[in-house]
């Protein structure tokens, strides 16, 4: 059903490594960086998550809501986030798109409307961070009826009746996060007990993909390359960051830096 997402974690497991997910936010620093940021590291990324940018953020780290910041300063609307989805998708060849964001924007939006612009821009996922299963039940099962698969997420403390819950209910990827933090924190638990956990859900399920985020870097990346997927966002946000203020292009230096997360393994 979700065919571009299954196919990324099909060529990542025919290469012996996991899948790359790269996380940036729509409109940062502008809508044509932006989408040239996508365009850029799309060759070497399986999968581009993009954020909604939100000026009240319950996940997001320091790198990500400063990132946030400079795409709502620069006026970023989710028109113009589907506009830049669009825009990338006229490549025939272009990775699958997950956004990534909150409930009260797709509610203020209108849920149905949401759905619809997602399907004419090209959109194949969502994430919605703070629409926990089982109150997600009926707007996921409004995404399948689109052909897009809707994140579930998953924690350290989700219980295994629970767990059993979410993945029965899940589409073809679940999204498990490494920590009780926000993103981009320094990991406060070994690569090792990270993997325990994971391989516990695997157990369960070994049909869906499972992805592993928050606390991802150039360090902790080797460890977890057992994992179907990996998510790496605040790293690039803060190469985003760094690249401004030292007046470099972000493009060139954001490019190096996912090329680089490729080739570990």
């Amino acid at each position: 059903m979700f065919n571009l997402i299954n196919s990324a974690f099909k060529k990542a497991k025919q290469e012996n490594r996991p899948a790359l997910l790269t996380y940036t936010v729509a409109g940062d620093s502008s809508e044509k960086q932006s989408l040239e940021i996508l365009k850029s590291i799309s060759s070497y990324a399986d999968i581009l998550e993009v954020g909604v940018p939100h000026n009240t953020p319950v996940a997001d780290g320091s790198q990500i809501q400063t990132s946030a910041y400079r795409a709502i300063k620069g006026g970023i609307k989710i028109k113009n986030i589907f506009k830049i989805v669009k825009d990338f998708k006229k490549n025939k060849n272009s990775k699958p798109i997950i956004l990534m964001g909150y409930y009260n924007m797709i509610y203020q939006y209108g849920e149905n409307k949401f759905l619809t612009d997602c399907k004419k821009s090209g959109v194949n996922g969502l994430i919605v961070v703070d629409l926990p299963w089982p109150e997600n039940k009926v707007f996921a099962k409004k995404c399948k009826k689109k052909l897009i698969c809707f994140v579930q997420l998953i924690s350290p403390t989700t219980s295994n009746k629970r767990l059993k819950n979410i993945i029965r209910d899940s589409h073809s990827m679940l999204y498990y996060i490494s920590m009780l933090s926000t993103t981009g924190g320094k990991l406060k638990v070994s690569p090792k007990k990270i993997l325990l956990n994971y391989n516990k859900i695997k157990k369960i399920n070994k049909k869906k993909n499972i992805v592993i985020g928050f606390g991802i870097t150039e360090k902790s990346i080797k460890n977890l390359s057992s994992a179907d997927g990996l998510v790496v966002g605040s790293a690039i946000c803060k190469e985003i960051t760094r690249s401004l203020i030292s007046r470099q292009n972000p493009v060139t230096n954001i490019v190096r830096l996912v090329r680089k997360l490729k080739n570990i393994n």
